[in-house]
């Protein structure tokens, strides 16, 4: 994950958190690994990513849908919510606000 994504912002609401991150460029060995020559973020790292970022032990992925391809140098935000403190329900969406990717886990 080193040096896979920076921070933008964080942004939080009534019960959702915004994080909002900028991807590194296709040199990053993740990259490299995933589709040489046509560089896009795996699935697992998009989960991967934000569990890092809020420090979560994931148990359980309840349900994944990647809708988009993100690419290198991609801005991102993650919509977070939670009910209990232990399902989430993280929501990608790209720069012009659209739905990109979807997935809930259990910590």
């Amino acid at each position: 994950m080193k040096n896979l994504f920076k921070i933008l912002e964080i942004t939080k609401k009534e019960s959702e958190k915004e994080i909002t991150i900028l991807l590194t460029n296709k040199s990053h060995p993740f990259f490299k690994a995933h589709f040489p020559k046509n560089e896009i973020l795996a699935g697992f790292l998009q989960i991967d990513i934000i569990a890092d970022v809020l420090k979560h032990s994931v148990k359980k992925i309840n349900k994944a849908k990647f809708l988009s391809i993100i690419k290198p140098d991609d801005i991102i935000k993650y919509c977070i919510s939670s009910k209990d403190n232990i399902s989430y329900k993280i929501i990608i969406k790209n720069k012009e606000n659209k739905k990109i990717s979807e997935f809930s886990y259990e910590i």
